[in-house]
C-alpha cells in the first residue's frame, strides 16, 4: 500500500511524543545539580522524584483503567519496608558474608519492585473481581488491615518506631556511597528516570491500550474477546510493582520505614496528585506530585490551614476542572492554536484576574479565622498589609474581594458560553 495512504503518526510525530518527553526528562535530571541547589533543595527534589514515580504507579489504575483505589500507598510501604530489610541484610552480609554482600543498596528499589508485584499478586487476586464503588471498598478495607498489621506484627514492621537501615553499607555503584544528599539525589534521578520511562512505555504496549479501553467501555472490550478482570489484575500487579519501587526509594532517601506509610493518610495524598494533575494524561500525575509536594514541604511553614487550601483545589479540579492542570494548559495551548486566540485570551485573563481575586479575599477570611481561634489576638499581615481579627474593615474587604471575584467567574463564564 502506498505510503500516502498511511494513517498512523509520522516518525517525526513519534520522535516528538514518544522521545523527544524522555530526553528533556533526563536533561532536566542531570542539569539540576549545576545550579548549585541547597541541602534543602536536594531534600526537595528527591521527595519529588518519589512522589512522582508513586503517583504515575497509582494513575495506572487510576487514569488508565478506571479503578479507584483508596488503599494504593500499602504496596508502596511493603515495597518499602522489603527494602529496609533488604537494606538490613546487605549490612549483615558485610560481616558475615552471603548472598547480599555482593548486592548493592543502589539496587534496593528492584526488592521494592519485586515486594511490591508480590503484594498486587495476591491482593489483587480478589479485588480485581469487582470494578467500580465495590473495588474502591475492598481497596480500603485491605488498607485498613495491612495498616492495622504494621502496628501488630512488629517483627515484620518494627511497630510504632518502624524499621531503620543504614544505605552506606555494601559496595559503591556507578561510583556513589549514598553518603551525601547530593549522591542521593543521582540514585533518586536515576530510579525516577527508569520508573517514568517503563510506565510511559507500558502506554504503549497492548496491554496498556486494553487497560484504556476497559476504563472507557468494559462491555465492549468484554464483546471483542478480552476479559476486562484479568486485564485489571494485571495492571494493578504493574501498579503495584512501581509502587513498591517508589518505596525503595524513599527507604533509601529517608532510611527508616515506619506503619504510617501504610495508612490512608499517603493513600489519599497519591489520589490527590494525580486528579489535581490530570488523571487522563501521562503527564498529569507529574505536575501533580511535584506541585503537592512543594506545598506539602513549603506552604505548610507558612500557613497552618494549607490541608483546607489543598481541599478546595482537589473541590475546585472536580467541578471545574477535571483534566486537572494537565488539562488546562493543554486547553489554554490548543485555544491560543486556534481562530479567535485574542478573544480566549482576554477571556482567560478576566478569569484569572477574577479567580486571583477571590482567592485573595477567601484566603484573608481563612488565615483572619485561624488567628481567631488561636485566642492569641495575631494579626493577619502578609506584604506587611495588616488584617485584624477585631477591625470590621478586615471582613468587608475580604468579603468584598471574594464576591467580586466570584461574580467576575460567573460573568466571563456565561460570556464564553454566548459565544
Amino acid at each position: 500500500m502506498s505510503s500516502r495512504y498511511n494513517l498512523g503518526p509520522t516518525r517525526a510525530r513519534k520522535f516528538a511524543t514518544r522521545v523527544l518527553p524522555l530526553i528533556a526528562l533526563a536533561i532536566a535530571l542531570v542539569l539540576i545539580p549545576a545550579l548549585g541547589p541547597s541541602r534543602s533543595m536536594y531534600s526537595l527534589m528527591n521527595l519529588v522524584g518519589i512522589n512522582i514515580v508513586f503517583a504515575l504507579s497509582y494513575n495506572m489504575l487510576l487514569g488508565q483503567t478506571g479503578q479507584l483505589s483508596f488503599g494504593h500507598a500499602v504496596y508502596f510501604g511493603l515495597g518499602g519496608y522489603g527494602a529496609i530489610h533488604a537494606m538490613n541484610w546487605i549490612e549483615t552480609a558485610a560481616i558475615d558474608g552471603g548472598f547480599w554482600a555482593a548486592y548493592p543498596v543502589f539496587g534496593v528499589p528492584v526488592i521494592g519492585f519485586a515486594i511490591g508485584v508480590l503484594a498486587g499478586g495476591v491482593i489483587g487476586w480478589p479485588s480485581c473481581r469487582r470494578a467500580g464503588i465495590p473495588f474502591a471498598m475492598i481497596s480500603l478495607g485491605v488498607a485498613e488491615l495491612i495498616a492495622s498489621a504494621g502496628f501488630i506484627l512488629v517483627s515484620i514492621f518494627g511497630g510504632e518506631e518502624g524499621v531503620s537501615g543504614d544505605r552506606m553499607n555494601g559496595f559503591p555503584l556507578f561510583g556513589l556511597n549514598l553518603g551525601a544528599i547530593s549522591q542521593v539525589y543521582w540514585f533518586i534521578a536515576f530510579w525516577t528516570f527508569v520508573g517514568v520511562a517503563a510506565m510511559f512505555a507500558f502506554t504503549r504496549t497492548p496491554l496498556g491500550r486494553m487497560a484504556q479501553a476497559v476504563r472507557d467501555n468494559a462491555g465492549r472490550v468484554q464483546f471483542v474477546g478480552y476479559d476486562p478482570q484479568h486485564i485489571r489484575y494485571l495492571v494493578f500487579i504493574l501498579s503495584g510493582g512501581f509502587a513498591g519501587m517508589a518505596g525503595g526509594m524513599s527507604a533509601v532517601n529517608f532510611e527508616i520505614f515506619t506503619p504510617d506509610s501504610l495508612s490512608l493518610v499517603p493513600s489519599g495524598l497519591v489520589l490527590l496528585m494525580a486528579y489535581i494533575g490530570g488523571a487522563r494524561y501521562f503527564a498529569g500525575p507529574i505536575l501533580g506530585a511535584a506541585l503537592l509536594t512543594y506545598a506539602q514541604s513549603n506552604l505548610s511553614d507558612f500557613a497552618e490551614a494549607w490541608l483546607l487550601y489543598l481541599g478546595l483545589l482537589f473541590i475546585t479540579v472536580v467541578l471545574f476542572a477535571p483534566g486537572g492542570l494537565a488539562g488546562i494548559i493543554l486547553s489554554v495551548f490548543n485555544g491560543l492554536t486556534r481562530p479567535g486566540a485574542r478573544a480566549r485570551l482576554v477571556q482567560w485573563a478576566g478569569q484569572l484576574v477574577a479567580g486571583l481575586l477571590a482567592m485573595v479575599g477567601g484566603v484573608i477570611i481563612i488565615e483572619v479565622a485561624v488567628r481567631i481561634t488561636k485566642g492569641y489576638g495575631e494579626v493577619y499581615a502578609p506584604f506587611g498589609v495588616a488584617f485584624g481579627p477585631d477591625s470590621a474593615l478586615t471582613w468587608i474587604c475580604a468579603g468584598a474581594m471574594l464576591c467580586l471575584g466570584l461574580s467576575g467567574l460567573r460573568w466571563f463564564a456565561l460570556r464564553g458560553e454566548a459565544q
